[in-house]
């Protein structure tokens, strides 16, 4: 399972990778030709609301106390996993939105391309196929969460073979923990424990590091966790990603080249909440907020004036496209906190995955001498 997690895990590392791109780029004044106009994420749209509204399926069981009981309202159980708490990590991928967009189109033709053969096997191995039966997943510090549909008995059968050890946990889940057998050359066999995985419902699989953190996620599902707010409210679940980076992870995750930004940005911003449009160009925003709104106004001038600088040296160094994309690329203060917008429009995006759209993968030779008969 943790070899396949990554098919989808590519949706994450592309789209974050051309961020990373802009981020560590810039913006200057405007010429001519006039930049087209791009879309940025900043609400929930009318569909991402009825969307919202469609996931509260979940109505947590109410013990019986002999007394008079409110209506419980229903919950989307995905949110209700995520973590709670200040420092935390969660970024929800909307897995099957992305597949259905215009950049997903063209990172499935990629995709298929490079492993269609993969692909298909792992469809008939578990059950599930991740172009139909996927919904979201959630990328946090403890582990990933899947939503969609796993109800095929083929993807059981696959989780408690080879001796691993499953069981039921709370009102519906069940965890296995997973275990693989390695034949070594002297003729032993070397067993090793997997990632525990927990089943709820059909309709969730969750991925940890140990079996706990997997129940950890299960217990706020069904009401047994703590009574803070998950890390994402309803109201920010608009855009095909979204979610909220501690700035620990984020110091993490940017170049050693950056480190004085990375530092700044730790010792200003309290989170980076992210939403990413994929509907058609690659729009995104990233508010960064923190105590002192001094501090945030002087980082976000900082990284204003840093991007002016970057398209300004693209254009004298003749990078006409670099500094065409930096035309996106603004910083909005707003008292303590500052937005920053980036972009890549769909037709660079083309361009970009072109090489790997066009490089079809090997056929056998059978099927190539095939192909090369006559008709």
């Amino acid at each position: 399972m943790q070899r396949r997690r990554g098919l989808w895990l590519v949706f994450a590392v592309v789209l974050f990778g051309l961020a990373a791109w802009l981020m560590l780029s810039g913006q200057g004044e405007e010429e001519a030709p006039a930049p087209q106009k791009v879309a940025f994420p900043n609400r929930l749209r009318p569909q991402e609301r009825e969307r919202m509204e469609k996931r509260r399926t979940y109505v947590m069981p109410v013990v019986d106390a002999g007394t008079e009981q409110k209506p419980v309202r229903p919950s989307d159980p995905v949110l209700a996993a995520l973590p709670r708490g200040k420092g935390k990590t969660a970024m929800v991928i909307e897995a099957n939105a992305i597949r259905h967009s215009p950049i997903g189109e063209l990172l499935l033709e990629c995709l298929m391309n490079r492993g269609g053969k993969d692909l298909e096997q792992f469809k008939q191995e578990t059950g599930v196929d991740p172009l139909q039966d996927l919904d979201r997943m959630v990328l946090t510090d403890d582990g990933v969460i899947i939503s969609g549909n796993f109800g095929n008995e083929r993807l059981k059968e696959m989780l408690t073979g080879r001796g691993s050890t499953n069981y039921d946990y709370g009102d519906g889940a069940r965890l296995f923990e997973l275990q693989s057998e390695r034949k070594l050359p002297d003729g032993t066999v070397a067993k090793r424990s997997g990632p525990p995985v927990g089943l709820w419902n059909n309709q969730m699989l969750v991925f940890g590091r140990t079996p706990d953190s997997v129940k950890e996620v299960i217990d706020r599902v069904e009401g047994r966790g703590p009574d803070e707010p998950p890390v994402i409210s309803e109201g920010s679940t608009y855009g095909e990603m979204y979610g909220v980076i501690s700035v620990e992870r984020l110091k993490r995750m940017l170049p050693p080249d950056q480190h004085e930004l990375a530092t700044r940005l730790a010792e200003v911003a309290e989170n980076v909440e992210l939403h990413v449009d994929a509907s058609s160009d690659f729009a995104m925003t990233a508010h960064v907020t923190g105590p002192n709104a001094d501090k945030v106004t002087d980082l976000g001038k900082s990284l204003g004036g840093a991007l002016s600088l970057a398209r300004m040296r693209a254009q004298a160094e003749g990078e006409n496209e670099l500094a065409q994309l930096l035309d996106f690329a603004k910083v909005r203060p707003d008292g303590d906190q500052f937005k920053l917008e980036l972009a890549v429009p769909l037709e660079a995006i083309k361009q970009q995955l072109a090489f790997c759209r066009e490089q079809q993968e090997p056929k056998e030779s059978g099927e190539q001498e095939a192909a090369e008969q006559p008709r």
